[in-house]
């Protein structure tokens, strides 16, 4: 067996970044910007007022002002503002020439086309300068995955085609004579099958294309017709069928397909009997079928794989410590990935553990991570965690 970090650098020694491709900004939220965009434009464009008044000279101060004019956001007043003039002006207007102060319309009494300044006045200017916000040539930095606030931004920049990297497709193959798929009736002898729906969805919540192929039954011939469906992914998912026994043949299928196996079998619980490899053009990592166990993989290993293939830094999952409310007893030889939950008064590692207890997995909201052989731990220690 080997430690998940070394699983993890075979599995990043396997994939690289996928190409980029354009998409209309509107489709690009929650895509990953592929490498750094330049602003075509000043934000603001223009010196703008930031409120509803009337501009007026700075230097030429005084008690009143004649209107001349008009300033609407979308209509700029064409004319210059001498002395004792103003223009009335609205948020967002271009501020005329010859002036460098908007009064707001607060501060203000109007009789005809006369303002009379009342006491008091603030000392702010209330306009927006020429490119306050941006400058053309500006440059937004990738890859990075873009928020509803990227997207306003990348709007205002006048980017209106976006350089995203290209969503990873990853073809998922639940294996197994036990499993239908869900809204079916089970057999007495049978179960619904659950990890590829998860995994699909912590996938595509994750900038991946997961597609879901027909449950692939125990024989050899079901395997080699499901690898041939995933054959133009450019990752391979099997759930179940990893281990040794007999009716175990991922493995024994994957390698009649040129499967170059990078491991096998991992020094962690839950999880232990995964398996990688580079298979033609693409990457396959078969996972332990028990449900939990493929969740704790596809945390651990998948989502950082992914991750590079959408061109970020290859880096393991993030951790963080938390302070422990229970007592734990000794962990074994393998890294023990332990469904807890973590809130503001600490970290609670639940008393159940089997890795079929999805139910439990539902309510965490973090691993708990315990070293091989780590000692016994007490309440006030601390813990390092991964949220999930």
């Amino acid at each position: 067996m080997i430690s998940t970090a070394q699983a993890l650098a075979h599995l990043f020694d396997l994939v690289g970044a996928l190409p980029s491709e354009d998409v209309p900004l509107r489709h690009a939220a929650g895509r990953t910007l592929a490498h750094t965009v330049t602003a075509n434009r000043d934000q603001p464009p223009f010196a703008a007022s930031a409120m509803d008044g009337y501009a007026v000279c700075n230097a030429a101060m005084g008690g009143s002002f004649t209107v001349i004019g008009e300033a609407a956001a979308g209509h700029a007043f064409d004319g210059v503002v001498s002395r004792g003039t103003a223009v009335r002006i609205f948020t967002g207007a271009p501020v005329p020439k010859g002036t460098d102060r908007v009064i707001i319309q607060e501060n203000v009494t109007r009789a005809g086309n006369t303002i009379t300044l009342c006491e008091g006045l603030d000392t702010g200017t209330h306009i927006r300068p020429a490119g306050g916000d941006f400058t053309n040539g500006t440059l937004f930095t990738g890859p990075r995955v873009l928020s509803a606030s990227d997207i306003a931004l990348l709007a205002s920049m006048n980017i209106a085609l976006v350089p995203v990297t290209r969503k990873p497709i990853v073809a998922i193959i639940a294996t197994g004579d036990e499993l239908v798929q869900p809204g079916e009736t089970p057999n007495a002898a049978q179960i619904i099958a659950s990890n590829s729906y998860g995994l699909a969805a912590l996938l595509d919540a994750n900038g991946a294309d997961a597609r879901l192929l027909p449950i692939a039954r125990d024989t050899a011939p079901s395997l080699d017709l499901a690898f041939d469906l995933a054959a133009d992914a450019d990752l391979i998912i099997t759930i179940g069928g990893a281990s040794v026994g007999d009716h175990d043949l991922v493995g024994q299928v994957a390698e009649t397909k040129g499967m170059d196996r990078a491991f096998y079998k991992v020094a962690m619980r839950p999880g232990k009997p995964l398996m990688a490899g580079a298979i033609g053009s693409s990457v396959m990592i078969g996972l332990p079928g028990n449900p939990v166990s493929a969740m704790v993989c596809g945390h651990i290993f998948v989502l950082p794989v992914i991750r590079k293939m959408l061109g970020f830094e290859a880096v393991a999952t993030p951790r963080r410590t938390a302070t422990l409310l229970t007592a734990l007893g000794p962990n074994g030889p393998r890294e023990h990935y332990m469904r807890a939950h973590i809130n503001k008064e600490g970290l609670r590692v639940y008393d159940r553990q089997d890795s079929a207890l999805l139910s439990v997995l539902s309510q965490a909201n973090c691993f708990a991570v315990r070293p091989p052989n780590d000692g016994a731990r007490h309440p006030g220690e601390l813990l390092e965690i991964i949220d999930i």
